[in-house]
């Protein structure tokens, strides 16, 4: 018994062209690499050729840290948390993004801690802008005059000023 089998060429491009209107040609490149060594909250890690200073990187256990010294073969990160948990051989990524902190004058006598969350136990601070870390101090002109002396508490200083 012999089987015949029909083929229709407009359904299998009709099949075909579904396939490519559906395709994701979304590219996301991560730049990973592995930690060399870790001491008094640095960490050396091998490559991550694409960074650049200031930019957050995340090691796989999800500490941050800040890059600061971009070198030939490796890169100083500053640890904005606990080192403890950091392994050399582990690996981290750069996020692309770099070191801001939120302002809002909801900050105003809150406790923080070095990432800008609260840590005096009132809650959640919620604010919609932030500020780059690294960012040009505003000209002389846009700042306002200074009319009181600030006390350093230091007697050396402060004969200075308040003679």
């Amino acid at each position: 018994e012999i089987l015949t089998v029909t083929i229709r060429v407009d359904e299998i491009s009709n099949i075909i062209r579904e396939c490519i209107e559906q395709y994701n040609r979304e590219v996301k490149i991560v730049n990973t690499d592995i930690v060399l060594q870790v001491r008094d909250g640095i960490a050396r890690i091998h490559g991550l050729n694409e960074v650049m200073v200031g930019e957050l990187v995340e090691f796989e256990e999800g500490t941050i840290g800040v890059t600061l010294k971009l070198e030939s073969n490796n890169v100083g990160v500053v640890l904005m948390g606990d080192d403890l948990m950091i392994q050399e051989g582990s690996s981290v990524k750069a996020t692309g993004k770099f070191a801001q902190i939120p302002v809002s004058g909801a900050y105003l006598g809150r406790v923080i801690n070095d990432l800008a969350k609260p840590i005096d136990g009132w809650g959640e601070i919620s604010t919609s802008k932030s500020r780059l870390i690294e960012s040009p101090a505003s000209g002389i002109i846009s700042r306002g005059s200074v009319y009181e002396h600030i006390q350093t508490g230091l007697i050396a200083i402060d004969s200075i000023y308040f003679q």
